[in-house]
């Protein structure tokens, strides 16, 4: 077992390194005022730099030699549910218990409420750290910081100062996004369960069942519910919060195929007292939406730590498996799979923590236009960024969540048989890994989200920011084949933009987004490459590997036959 989860991994540090933040921080922190009253602040972007460093050290060791090891553990004792009261495993506890004494839950939040007023990207690479340990514990840890989120970006007063201090302490554990019902899955704007304002009380009261809801025993529960008598669609919808009593009834945990530490509930609200968060009729175009955003970059960070336990399993399994006279690694067919992991991995994680900066900018201004100190200049930065991170955000969901199933079963395959047994690891990673690409939104819900932006050319001016930088001479031929990838990518866009059919564009949107994924990861690793020798070979890897594939997208797209869309009812027929 390693003996830290940060220091050992010299990628993250990397991209640490490289986070541009000064920007975002001077506006988080409000000039850096905040040291005078709270020791812990920052008294410059330096000090918040080496604060950063020191945090996710301190994490890596948690998690390395106390969560990692009783990760299993957790797994296999999984979760007991009795009289509607859900029992987490004792080492979930424990590590949630751990992670408090440590300063680290509340994180995001400000100052004045207990946090330490971090970015999203430092949020994200904290839950990358904790995804390696136990993805399970992600999903409890993680949704408690966006609940924490929630209430402190659209809560009012007495909302913030009940709730937020509780977190932090402990008094209240757990947040859960309480979204999903039996019939309104994808579809939100279905939701049915009643919101009820009693006039005699000045209350909201809640009835209705929710599903599959992640952390559901939670304390604290953000709800999408219908306030609006007799509307159907999701103007009608509101968004509240609830902390936890006898009126919320578990009615069950679901039996998964991973997460096994990680309770997905079954919730009955029976006239649950619920309070208001923000405006009515906003709960899903507003709210939900940035709530499930945050989930979706949370994911993706969930997914590349995931991938990250599975690669180093599966590299440390073959360094030391002897076949035919030597270790496995040498074998080419093996250390094929090392590689394509070893490149996907660090190029999903370099588009991870470019998405976390351009959402970071975006909450920024977002703060400065809220203090009404936004110039007309900062408003035309709030403009790109919200832009790009809209564009973004699910391109990396989809992205991330597709690279860590592909790398948990290579992990597999490299142990072989002892892959598929319960005693080695990355046959839980591999469980755990396969959620990623269905929950807070599919992989083809993320593709639709993504494929407006796509054809709006919204990447555009960052792929000529990126041409612009200087490569030199060592890296001309890469960049020529990541300008050629460029140039497919807007005939892609420009191609598919003429097609009538709606049917057609969404059919083959899946393919238009995997070009700009590989699009978006090729310009990454390829600035990366101008860092040191390893970056560079890294980036030749990747081309090499992915730019054949990309054509062959490029191909489909070209191509757009119509003959699934006018066969599919002969060929589907029962």
């Amino acid at each position: 077992m390693a003996d830290n989860f940060f220091t050992d991994n010299s990628d993250l540090q990397f991209r640490l390194d490289r986070l541009d933040l000064a920007e975002v921080v001077e506006i988080l922190e409000d000039g850096f005022r905040y040291h005078s009253d709270f020791p812990g602040a920052p008294r410059n972007y330096a000090d918040a730099h080496d604060n950063y460093g020191l945090l996710l050290t301190l994490l890596g060791d948690i998690c390395a030699n106390h969560v990692a090891p009783r990760a299993a553990e957790a797994d296999h004792e999984g979760l007991a549910c009795q009289d509607g009261c859900v029992t987490y495993a004792a080492p979930t506890q424990d590590a949630m218990a751990l992670l408090r004494q440590a300063e680290l839950i509340g994180v995001t939040l400000p100052w004045e409420y207990g946090g330490l007023n971090l970015p999203e990207s430092i949020l994200q690479m904290i839950v990358e750290i904790v995804s390696r340990a136990d993805a399970s514990l992600m999903s409890v840890f993680g949704l408690q910081e966006i609940a924490a989120i929630m209430v402190c970006q659209f809560g009012d007063e007495e909302m913030k100062s009940r709730i937020l201090p509780g977190f932090i302490r402990g008094d209240l554990v757990g947040g859960a996004m309480v979204l999903t019902e039996p019939d309104a899955g994808s579809d939100l704007g279905s939701v049915q369960t009643r919101a009820v304002y009693d006039e005699r009380t000045s209350e909201w009261r809640l009835s209705g069942v929710k599903r599959f809801i992640t952390n559901g025993c939670a304390d604290v529960l953000i709800v999408l519910a219908r306030s609006e008598e007799g509307s159907r669609d999701a103007r009608g919808l509101s968004l509240f919060e609830v902390t936890a009593d006898e009126t919320v009834r578990i009615r069950r945990i679901e039996n998964k195929l991973g997460l096994h530490a990680s309770p997905t509930c079954e919730i009955e609200f029976r006239d649950t007292p619920a309070r208001l968060i923000g405006k009515r009729r906003f709960g899903l175009i507003r709210y939900a939406m940035a709530m499930m955003n945050g989930a979706r970059l949370a994911v993706a960070a969930q997914s590349v730590g995931i991938a990250e336990a599975a690669y180093r399993e599966a590299y440390a399994y073959a360094q030391k498996r002897v076949q035919f006279g030597g270790t496995i690694d040498q074998i080419p067919a093996v250390y094929r799979m090392l590689l394509s992991m070893r490149g996907e991995i660090e190029a999903t994680r370099a588009l991870l923590y470019e998405t976390a900066g351009w959402v970071d900018l975006s909450k920024a201004y977002g703060r400065l236009k809220a203090r009404g100190s936004l110039t007309s200049e900062g408003r035309s930065k709030l403009k790109r960024a919200s832009r790009l991170a809209d564009v973004l955000t699910p391109l990396l969901k989809y992205s991330a969540s597709e690279m860590a199933n592909r790398v948990c079963y290579q992990a597999v395959q490299v142990h072989g048989g002892v892959g598929y047994m319960q005693e080695f690891n990355v046959e839980r990673h591999s469980r755990d890994a396969r959620v990623t690409s269905i929950y807070e939104g599919t992989s083809q819900l993320q593709v639709a989200a993504a494929t407006g932006g796509l054809l709006g050319h919204s990447l555009d001016g960052l792929f000529g920011e990126w041409a612009a930088l200087d490569f030199g001479e060592d890296l001309a031929g890469s960049k020529a084949r990541v300008e050629e990838a460029t140039a497919l990518l807007n005939r892609c866009i420009d191609h598919l933009k003429e097609v009538e059919s709606r049917a057609l564009i969404d059919y083959y949107a899946s393919d238009l987004a995997d070009v700009a994924v590989v699009t978006l990861d090729s310009w990454l690793v390829l600035r990366d490459a101008r860092e040191d020798e390893r970056k560079r070979e890294l980036a030749r890897v990747y081309l090499a590997e992915h730019m054949p594939a990309l054509r062959g997208r490029v191909d489909a797209l070209r191509a757009i036959d119509p003959a699934p869309i006018e066969a599919k009812d002969v060929i589907l027929a029962t």
